[in-house]
């Protein structure tokens, strides 16, 4: 066995290695940018390895750096993570001629399976099924819509080289094709080094579901059950759950055998997954084989109980797979929400900054409901421009799929991050939704549930009663807290009013404190004018001013609840809701309503930029008559480029902005004017 490995990764994935490296007893080495010398990963590893500049280009991706990293501190081994150069196979030949193994699959399965491309040629060769498509190499835009006419729409267009998402569209026409193609060459080169493309049919109402794949070095192969990654903004993973909802047993062995199939004809040895879509009526297409460690591992993992890391270290020591197909049991059902810095309320554009705060639920089993939470981030750490805006990746296993996902949403109420933006509360609207929690999901699920965008979730009445009551009762503490230590008259104790007046959102509704005993304060809600009851809640916490999480029971049922003091009241996050709330006595209610409303400024002659990124070109001149829809300006932030467009017709009245200019959110990119 391996007594040290060099981490050629960062953040969450390389701190996850670490871990069971630790639990091995194997030494370890980080390497790290200058944007990363303070990161969770280098505080973690035994050693670390400067390697250059925050630009993935000049630090991660450069094979000479990892390998005189490796021969600086004898490291043996390496363990590419995903990502950077975990499918490269010019890393696995380098590694190989300067005798350090490479902790991963051999190089032909690589360079078989990691080119898109040559995997769907390989894979035709197999007998496996795949998507109709175009598989040569696409010479121009011309050439793309062509091919896209013959194949039929909708198709969809992939970079070669490509994962995560990136260098990924889906075109409906021949117009969106050639917008496609160039976005997908130029974030392919970006990201990968390789502006490859090829175009395939998309499959209507799909579902993505893949299949987890063991192999070692004496020609043993199992599959270790699957994943369903449906969930997808963006052909970007956001919630993925293990086992699918969907498979029956007859097409989770069918898939099974064709992935272990396919690992066999290359010789596989390493953790692996092959990805397949599937129809409605469960045929299965593949994909791609990806010849690395998958993100979403740790469902998996939490259902099965195998350590895949582990699995992947003994296996390039030469060790035999120890486990048989039948060995591979179902468990529970596991869930992994994907924690982004992205603002959600914003189209989910990239949010960088310090976290200020960073609590996440704390890890471990309780009756029989476990949390996990893969991370690379820390409180008081920086999310940097230069690489993916994963925070977390927050993982919940139970004894079922229900179970499982309450436990989620759970959770994600008692992730607390503030700095930057965060897409919890999305994740939160999703653990919801009717739709998700029936299992009737499709890669369309959010596009079809929330085509205007993410604008927050109305809580259900009863739910609003629930938010209320809790306020009365955080209200409660703090104004008792307040009479405690305020200037009183010897003799004259303040009296606090039992009758109040609170508000959620738009829902006003009166309140009255009619008891407060050992099982919590009781709170009755009446009607606005006070005359009739709507219901009565008893509230128990041990909750104290300053606590930024309300942990207590309502009528009994347990509930987690965000909060934080606002100029008007409070201001509640639960269940993917953000909910103010105010409490006040009747008169101050009474003169609030007589207060004016402050109206926000007008910005909508300007083009601002919606993120903090890099301007990489601007499609428009100063004079312009531009319509609706039309591209005005791109901006790359975290490796990808977004496309700012028109709103409405308009002439471009001044550019603020040049390509190359690096911008802040918000800042002003053109001015329009409407005559």
């Amino acid at each position: 066995m391996f007594k040290k490995i060099l981490i050629a990764n960062r953040g969450e994935i390389a701190c996850r290695v670490i871990k069971t490296a630790r639990k091995m007893g194997i030494k370890t080495v980080a390497v790290y940018s200058d944007a990363d010398k303070d990161a969770l990963h280098v505080e973690m590893a035994d050693e670390a390895v400067h390697i250059g500049a925050p630009a993935a280009a000049q630090s991660y991706l450069v094979i000479e750096k990892i390998i005189e990293a490796c021969k600086k501190t004898g490291a043996e081994a390496v363990h590419p993570g995903y990502g950077f150069l975990s499918e490269n196979p010019k890393f696995a030949i380098a590694l190989k001629e300067a005798g350090i193994a490479f902790i991963g699959p051999n190089i032909k399965a690589i360079e078989a399976m990691g080119d898109k491309i040559e995997s769907k040629k390989f894979a035709n060769a197999a007998k496996v099924s795949t998507v109709p498509g175009f598989l040569g190499v696409i010479a121009d835009a011309k050439e793309a819509v062509k091919i896209a006419n013959d194949i039929g729409y909708p198709v969809m267009i992939k970079a070669s080289a490509g994962g995560g998402g990136k260098g990924m569209r889906i075109a409906w026409s021949e117009k969106e094709v050639a917008e496609g193609f160039a976005a997908s060459k130029s974030e392919a080169l970006s990201s990968f080094g390789d502006d490859r493309v090829f175009i395939e049919k998309f499959v209507t109402q799909p579902r993505h579901i893949e299949i987890q794949v063991l192999g070692d070095k004496h020609g043993n192969a199992i599959y270790v059950l699957e994943r369903e990654c449906s969930i997808q903004r963006r052909n970007q993973k956001v919630i993925e759950e293990a086992p699918s909802p969907f498979l029956d047993e007859k097409t989770r062995k069918a898939m099974g055998e064709q992935a272990v199939a396919l690992a066999k004809a290359v010789n596989y040895e390493s953790a692996g997954t092959v990805e397949f879509i599937v129809d409605k009526d469960r045929n299965f297409y593949f994909l791609e084989m990806n010849t690395r460690l998958q993100v979403e591992h740790p469902v998996t993992e939490l259902i099965t109980g195998i350590d895949l890391v582990e699995q992947m270290i003994r296996v390039a020591a030469g060790e035999k797979l120890s486990l048989r197909q039948e060995d591979v049991k179902i468990n529970g059902w596991a869930m992994e929400s994907r924690i982004y810095a992205e603002d959600p309320y914003r189209n989910f554009l990239p949010s960088t900054g310090r976290l200020v705060r960073y609590q996440p639920p704390a890890e471990g089993t309780e009756n029989g409901l476990t949390i996990r939470n893969d991370t690379g981030v820390y409180e008081g750490g920086e999310i940097s421009i230069y690489y993916d805006p994963m925070i977390a990746k927050l993982c919940t296993h139970g004894p079922d799929r229900i179970s499982a996902i309450d436990h989620m949403s759970v959770a994600l109420d008692q992730f607390r991050i503030e700095g930057i933006q965060h897409n919890i509360p999305f994740l939160g609207a999703i653990m919801e939704h009717p739709r998700f929690r029936s299992g009737n999901i499709t890669t369309g699920f959010i596009a079809e549930e929330f085509p205007e965008g993410f604008h927050g979730v109305e809580l259900a009445p009863a739910r609003k009663a629930q938010i209320a009551a809790i306020a009365v009762f955080i209200n409660k503490i703090h104004a008792e807290r307040a009479v405690a230590i305020s200037g009183q008259l010897p003799g004259r104790p303040r009296q606090l009013p039992h009758e109040w007046v609170v508000t959620v959102g738009d829902w006003v509704q009166r309140a009255m404190i009619s008891g407060d005993g050992d099982a919590g304060v009781e709170v009755t809600l009446l009607d606005d004018e006070g005359t009739t009851q709507l219901g009565r809640h008893v509230v128990a916490s041990d909750w104290t001013p300053g606590k930024p999480i309300f942990s207590g029971t309502v009528d009994g049922e347990a509930i987690v609840v965000q909060l934080d003091r606002a100029k008007k009241g409070y201001v509640f996050r639960y269940r993917g809701a953000t909910v103010h709330a105010a409490v006040r006595t009747p008169l101050a209610h009474k003169l609030y309503l007589l207060m004016p409303e402050k109206v926000a400024a007008d910005t909508s002659k300007y083009l601002l930029c919606p993120m903090p990124g890099l301007v990489k070109s601007i499609a428009v001149e100063v004079g312009q008559e531009v319509k609706a829809g039309e591209p005005l300006a791109i901006v790359e932030a975290m490796k990808m480029e977004n496309i700012l467009r028109a709103e409405r017709d308009c002439t471009v009245a001044a550019i603020e902005a040049k390509p190359g200019d690096s911008l802040a959110v918000d800042a002003v990119i053109m001015e329009f004017s409407f005559e």
